[in-house]
């Protein structure tokens, strides 16, 4: 199984490389292949004031050095164009879920030839996500380099809900499948001027997913998650992560 984890959004070179570090060492010790996820540009931020990330240059260096410390790199684009020169420094590009449907986006991520997760779009049905696969395979991507990532469906106003049988159904596809434990117990917009959440419930989506042995599970970590500068609320705390990695592995075995 792929543990893909780090902050939501960059904030340092020092503060990428100490996360990274820090979840290699805990996925090696419990047998997962690690890979470190953060944002460039938070573009979709409740608020205009709120922070958005380090922009794609400064980014671009530091994931590159943390691919130099032979870790795996994945990030979130926005645009057709960030995918060709976020392909450079990222083994693996990833759809946000609001932007899962965008065909442009879709293509030029499928073109670059890396691994591709998609969130699925809080706003879908798991079988919806049928032409996003299809999109990406117009491209020549092999289904064994898509993944697909359940993260909640919207459950009236600022809430979500899971139906982990989304996990089972997009897996009929021939994709791999991913389990979003953090983003699924977020409240979007729940703050007002941001979104909210409660990080309590996100190890128990992480365990509760194990029994439909999804290829991957994403979870956002930060040392500080109240003092972040974003999805604090959801971030699962780094020191919490070794108990989180050592229940996920025990589970997936049982």
């Amino acid at each position: 199984m792929i543990i893909i984890a780090g902050p939501c959004q960059l904030e340092s070179l020092e503060h990428a490389t100490m996360i990274a570090t820090h979840m290699k060492e805990l996925c090696d010790r419990h047998g997962f292949r690690y890979v470190f996820k953060s944002s460039f540009d938070k573009a979709n931020r409740t608020s205009l004031k709120s922070k958005r990330g380090l922009g794609l240059e400064e980014s671009i260096k530091i994931f590159k050095h943390i691919q130099s410390l032979g870790i795996e790199t994945l990030t979130d684009v926005h645009e057709a164009s960030q995918c060709q020169p976020v392909s450079l420094a990222c083994d693996w590009l990833q759809i946000p879920a609001f932007l899962c449907r965008q065909t442009d986006l879709l293509l030029a991520a499928g073109k670059t030839g890396k691994m591709i997760n998609v969130k699925k779009g809080q706003f879908l049905a798991p079988w919806d996500m049928k032409g996003v696969v299809e999109k990406l395979e117009s491209t020549g991507l092999p289904k064994e380099k898509i993944m697909l990532c359940e993260r909640g469906t919207f459950f009236g106003y600022n809430s979500l809900v899971v139906d982990f049988r989304g996990l089972l159904q997009m897996r009929e596809f021939g994709t791999q499948i991913c389990m979003d434990a953090t983003h699924s117990v977020q409240q979007p917009g729940g703050k007002g001027d941001s979104s909210g959440g409660n990080r309590d419930y996100a190890p128990y989506m992480a365990y509760a997913s194990t029994i439909f042995n999804p290829d991957a599970i994403f979870m956002e970590t930060h040392e500080d998650p109240d003092n972040a500068p974003s999805d604090g609320p959801n971030m699962i705390k780094l020191e919490d992560m070794d108990e989180v990695i050592r229940k996920i592995a025990r589970y997936q075995l049982a």
